[in-house]
């Protein structure tokens, strides 16, 4: 009798889930973009979702808090995942680093509630572009900043930032093809500083549209050059239209550095990246 309770049990043992939060960290020069692409073609999902495969010994589905584009990185890509695999976090950490190709690594995993979702239960993303200020081209990190050889004024810059602080229509520092159903975002934060050779342009929203933070570094980058006045900042923002708008600054200065969720669900904190750039205070 018992023997059939256990059998009548066990399809229902087997198909129970957990869910697993993560950050991952990755250099995006290498690949187009997170998102998981035709086959042939390099993604940072395909790669990440390969190796915890192997460690849970069936096919696992990533959701992140954000796509990334080609080119751009992120110290601070949160996902999620449901597994019916029995997993501790060391194994699922460990497990994934030891088969991720070296420009991906899994920072921290987390078993978390069914209600949390990577992307729609994030409250804010945080973005830095940086920018190396210089004459001569970096022969190091090439691909992992933007290089600008004119002299930038950054309080040009910093005072040109702030007309788009707070809740706009940002229809003209969106991308033409971008699939956002609304270009009204809110803007909680937005500072520029100087750290040695680099200029960090530091952001965070409740969410960015398609080339938004690369418009406007290349908006910011033309104004502290002193091509274009301080008010012209805001000439952009009222005009609504892209075509306005300047120029794109390149991916491969863009990281996602940090997502934002509700303290109840208890998340690993860590330094805001990018690595090279953790001795800069946090700014909040």
């Amino acid at each position: 009798m018992s023997s059939s309770k256990e059998e009548a049990a066990a399809p229902g043992a087997a198909a129970a889930v957990s869910r697993v939060a993560a950050c991952v960290e990755y250099s995006g020069t290498g690949y187009r973009g997170w998102q998981r692409q035709q086959p042939g073609v390099r993604s940072v999902q395909e790669e990440v979702e390969k190796a915890l495969s192997r460690v849970a010994n069936h096919p696992i589905q990533l959701f992140c808090a954000g796509r990334t584009d080609a080119g751009v990185h992120a110290s601070c890509q949160i996902i999620h995942f449901d597994s019916s695999a029995r997993r501790d976090p060391g194994n699922w950490f460990h497990g994934a680093n030891a088969n991720l190709p070296h420009d991906i690594s899994l920072v921290w995993a987390k078993p978390v509630g069914m209600d949390f979702h990577a992307r729609f239960s994030a409250i804010a993303r945080r973005y830095r572009y940086v920018i190396y200020n210089d004459p001569v081209r970096p022969a190091q990190l090439g691909r992992e900043v933007t290089w600008n050889y004119r002299p930038l004024d950054v309080e040009r810059m910093q005072e040109a930032a702030q007309v788009l602080i707070g809740e706009h229509d940002f229809t003209s520092f969106r991308a033409t093809a971008c699939q956002a159903k609304s270009p009204i975002k809110t803007i909680h934060h937005l500072e520029l500083i100087r750290f040695g050779k680099f200029i960090v342009l530091d952001i965070r929203a409740n969410a960015f549209l398609h080339h938004m933070v690369r418009n406007i570094a290349g908006v910011l980058m033309q104004i502290g050059c002193g091509e274009r006045p301080v008010e012209w900042a805001g000439e952009i923002l009222q005009a609504r239209n892209r075509h306005t708008g300047g120029l794109t600054a390149p991916a491969f200065g863009l990281y996602l550095v940090d997502v934002t969720y509700a303290d109840h669900f208890e998340l690993p904190r860590r330094y805001i990246g990018p690595h090279f750039l953790s001795a800069l205070n946090e700014l909040d």
